[in-house]
């Protein structure tokens, strides 16, 4: 329809111009590498659809969608830093996509969490990535340094939890331990800060100070009930933490469009209206749940009860990856966890 976009199931009039305002006319790249002029844009490109798309946000901060979970791409003089990597076999595309707005090799990498559509171009873009060093380094060639939590690395290489070691080509290089790591890199400090018990126990937003955008991983999502990965330390209670810790950061404009901007792990850019939105939903799903879990109600109980109904024309889905029936359960189980273990008296 003219003036519309639809994304998932939900069509927003709007959208369009608020896509362009966001930023410069986006292009998108085939396997070439070859650019070409693309319509305005409404929603990323689903993984494997052949193009991906990139755009830019404020500053010398640019998105590019299409290669699985969005990639945020930081560009200057000193070289890219990306904000994940994207599925494999979508690295050779990430690297084309790059080169179109900078004609430096990949510098850093940092992975927000462990899932492989936000890790799988570790290897590619961290070698094919790989600069020509001088100075104090003697010269010669080096890859990338990959970031991440250590938690990360704990997990990819098996020692954390039943995980199968991942190849070591994915494996940060580079890890912390603490609330947050500090980087400064093309005339801008980036925060890479540490939010426990969400998505899953590895997450990290990174903060670009200077041009005021925020990478926020899979802890914010435009296009589903967000996934709590179980199995790996998620939590409902850390992701409302960490989306708390993000809002924290994130100030509006004085017309409260814009301001600091967000690039969630999938989906459209967003702003703090959009995070505001997306907080109040899951307060309130994670409220109706712990509720219905004080009458004792089973999770079948819960599943009937349905705690999502008016907000699933937004973000529900009923296949795929992630259906509003796998969040229900992670959002009863992890609060069911937590009050095992209140009464146990092991705290939280």
């Amino acid at each position: 329809m003219a003036g519309q976009v639809q994304i998932g199931r939900v069509v927003f009039p709007a959208l369009l111009a608020a896509v362009i305002a966001f930023g410069a006319p986006s292009q998108t790249f085939s396997q070439g590498g070859t650019a070409r002029p693309a319509p305005a844009p409404a929603a990323p490109a689903a993984p494997g659809s052949g193009d991906l798309e990139i755009m830019r946000v404020q500053n010398n901060v640019y998105a590019i969608f299409g290669a699985g979970g969005n990639i945020t791409l930081q560009i200057g003089d000193v070289g890219p830093l990306l904000v994940d990597s994207g599925l494999a076999g979508t690295s050779e595309k990430v690297i084309a996509a790059v080169k179109t707005v900078s004609d430096k090799p990949i510098r850093d990498i940092v992975n927000t969490h462990i899932h492989p559509d936000h890790i799988g171009g570790n290897k590619i873009l961290s070698t094919t990535g790989g600069f020509a060093s001088g100075g104090t380094t003697g010269g010669g060639r080096r890859d990338a340094t990959v970031y991440a939590h250590e938690n990360v690395l704990l997990r990819m290489s098996g020692t954390l939890g039943k995980e199968k070691p991942l190849d070591t080509g994915l494996w940060p290089g580079n890890t912390f331990f603490g609330t947050k790591k500090e980087l400064y890199l093309n005339g801008e400090a980036v925060e890479i800060i540490h939010q426990p018990a969400a998505h899953t126990d590895g997450d990290v937003i990174v903060f670009f100070r200077r041009s005021d955008v925020v990478a926020t991983g899979d802890i914010f999502v435009m296009d589903t009930f967000p996934m709590i990965d179980r199995a790996r330390g998620g939590t409902i209670n850390g992701l409302i933490t960490a989306v708390n810790n993000i809002l924290d950061i994130v100030i509006p404009a004085p017309t409260q469009e814009r301001g600091t901007m967000l690039v969630p792990g999938h989906g459209r850019l967003a702003d703090e209206h959009d995070l505001l939105e997306y907080r109040d939903m899951l307060t309130i799903i994670r409220n109706r749940v712990q509720k219905m879990i004080g009458q004792g109600m089973s999770l079948d109980q819960v599943r009937a009860a349905r705690p999502t109904f008016e907000y699933e024309p937004r973000w529900g889905a009923t296949t795929g990856f992630w259906t509003t029936a796998m969040f229900v359960d992670a959002v009863y189980n992890s609060l069911k966890d937590d009050k095992d273990q209140l009464s146990r008296g092991e705290g939280r």
